[in-house]
């Protein structure tokens, strides 16, 4: 079995150092538009849609999707880039009636990297204070403390092939509780061994459930379902049901 890759180290414990950069490329991405960018209820809205969970604990739920437009990242991986820009500015009320139409118990909030948009938290707040049960799918690269206890962060952990390890917000695992998710996108068996050493160092499946998904069309699922199996390790491992129903098709 292969090494980890000795460029793509661990960080130290207690390192407390946030990833260069990412506060300048996120305050970038804050919601902008001719004769209210000054309108601090508005956020860009790539999409809002209805759709079955794809993936987290909540896999196969019917839910609403709002995807923020813009991300930081630009991970090898990634299946949103249209998402990267576009998008219409809508109010926090404006986006609460859409979602309303659905009549929905589930919402999920996604990107991009919602959390890039600084009027994501209230949006937040506001989808809980109207009774749904939200979700939150971020990076790991910005700080989850500012977001509402009530909601349910998936969060990223950036592994080396993703091209963004570095990247990785290591405090946010301070904030994570049983109510959260950690979720590992593995591309091949380098990742695969950074992202046990990382779980076994951080004592991850402690502090909430532990996802391993395969990079879709790169590592082969029944290889990684292998991996885990073979090292017993205490993880979910999940395939997006949205890209084997609909190939990941906008809107789904």
């Amino acid at each position: 079995m292969s090494k980890v890759n000795s460029e793509a180290q661990l960080p130290p414990r207690d390192s407390g150092t946030e990833p260069s950069g990412a506060g300048g490329a996120a305050s970038q991405l804050l919601p902008q538009s001719a004769g209210s960018a000054s309108n601090v209820s508005q956020l860009r809205i790539s999409e809002i849609f209805y759709s079955l969970q794809g993936e987290s604990r909540n896999i196969g739920l019917p839910t609403v999707f709002i995807r923020l437009t813009g991300c930081p990242l630009r991970c090898t991986y990634c299946d949103t880039t249209y998402a990267f820009t576009g998008g219409q500015n809508m109010s926090v009320s404006e986006i609460l009636r859409q979602v309303a139409e659905y009549t929905p118990r589930y919402v999920t909030v996604t990107g991009g990297e919602p959390l890039a948009q600084n009027n994501c938290i209230p949006l937040l707040s506001a989808l809980c204070d109207s009774g749904y049960e939200v979700s939150l799918e971020t990076s790991g690269a910005l700080d989850i403390s500012e977001v509402d206890e009530r909601v349910m962060r998936v969060a990223d952990i950036k592994t080396p092939a993703s091209g963004e390890v570095e990247r990785n917000h290591w405090e946010n695992l301070q904030f994570l509780t049983r109510h959260d998710e950690i979720k590992f996108v593995v591309c091949d068996e380098n990742d695969y061994q950074w992202a046990m050493q990382t779980i076994h160092q951080y004592h991850l499946a402690e502090k909430c459930p532990v996802i391993f998904s395969p990079a879709h069309g790169t590592l082969d699922a029944t290889q990684l379902a292998e991996w885990i199996l073979r090292d017993r390790l205490p993880v979910r491992m999940l395939m997006q049901l949205h890209k084997l129903l609909w190939d990941n098709a906008p809107g789904h």
